[in-house]
């Protein structure tokens, strides 16, 4: 096991130099120059030369590459914003919270409703439960997020006025954005349980505890249920993954100052250094997530510990 925790890790550090090198390449070649933002129609050519070379950006692209990288493995420093001088870490640091608050939330949400959906659309297949549970878990795929996220605050907070729109001064704020990200995985989780489910429970061990007069509810969580967990974690590991990353539009149209909504308005800002902060911190959490999803399937099937450990 152990030589297994090291191995991912090893690769957890290729995944995040691919992607440093990869953003890093795609901004230094984006049309735009981040000390023309910044200066503006104002500033006179010194400034502004006097300004790339305050900020490095006069430097061949190999020169930079390499003072980014050996300031991150060196340092652990990621730069400093060129809008308000702020140090990426700290800036990343105080967006985290919210975005992290947001996909756990949401996780959850979508976590024990998708497994209760599926689960009973599973046993009850074929019955018009079975065709409700799917058909409503079809359309929360196909729903698009923002649209979604604007039916919502359409509804409960123009309309009704049950619910404030944006900010997250409260934990009524997180409804509304946290519905919008978990309907869409709890439809995922569902489906992906009824199917999962659907081949367990026809297997030979379940009708054998079920000849033992084993309780039904006990069959199903003890040995159903657990059986069936594994592709399952894959899916929630990939969502919870995408809330932490992926929630850009969201976390835009709920104005939550996390992770997503830094990052946008620092690409709009040229502010490249806070974008690679951003990109190398969800690259981080989706491969610690997958390596922590991993590990539950060893622990939820003993065949896979068995093999790790040979």
């Amino acid at each position: 096991m152990l030589k297994y925790i090291i191995k991912r890790l090893l690769l957890l550090l290729v995944v995040l130099f691919g992607v440093t090198l990869i953003v890093f390449t795609l901004l230094y070649f984006t049309p735009g120059n981040p000390a023309e933002v910044m200066l503006g129609n104002t500033g006179s050519e010194e400034a502004l030369k006097a300004l790339e070379a305050e900020l490095g950006l006069d430097k061949s692209y190999i020169e930079r590459f390499g003072k980014y990288l050996s300031d991150i493995v060196l340092r652990g420093d990621f730069g400093k914003s060129y809008t308000s001088r702020q140090p990426v870490i700290d800036l990343i640091k105080d967006a985290v919270p919210n975005t992290l608050r947001l996909a756990t939330y949401s996780t959850l949400f979508s976590l024990v409703f998708g497994l209760l959906i599926g689960i009973i659309s599973a046993l009850k297949q074929y019955t018009w439960i079975d065709n409700l549970a799917m058909g409503i878990s079809l359309a929360g795929i196909s729903m698009p997020s923002f649209w979604l996220a604007m039916l919502l605050v359409l509804l409960f907070s123009v309309t009704l006025g049950w619910l404030p729109a944006t900010g997250i001064s409260s934990f009524k704020h997180y409804i509304l954005p946290v519905l919008t990200l978990g309907l869409r995985s709890m439809a995922s989780i569902a489906r992906t349980t009824r199917s999962s489910m659907l081949e367990v429970i026809r297997q030979d061990y379940i009708t054998t505890a079920r000849a033992k007069g084993q309780k039904e509810t006990w069959v199903i969580i003890n040995h159903a249920l657990r059986n069936a967990l594994l592709p399952v974690l894959t899916v929630v590991g990939l969502n919870f993954g995408e809330a932490l990353g992926g929630a850009v539009v969201i976390e835009s149209i709920f104005s939550i100052p996390g992770i997503g909504t830094l990052t946008v308005n620092a690409l709009k800002q040229r502010n490249y250094s806070v974008v690679q902060g951003g990109v190398l911190y969800i690259a981080f959490m989706y491969s610690i997530i997958n390596l922590v999803v991993d590990l539950l399937y060893t622990y939820i099937d003993p065949r896979l510990r068995s093999r790790l450990a040979k």
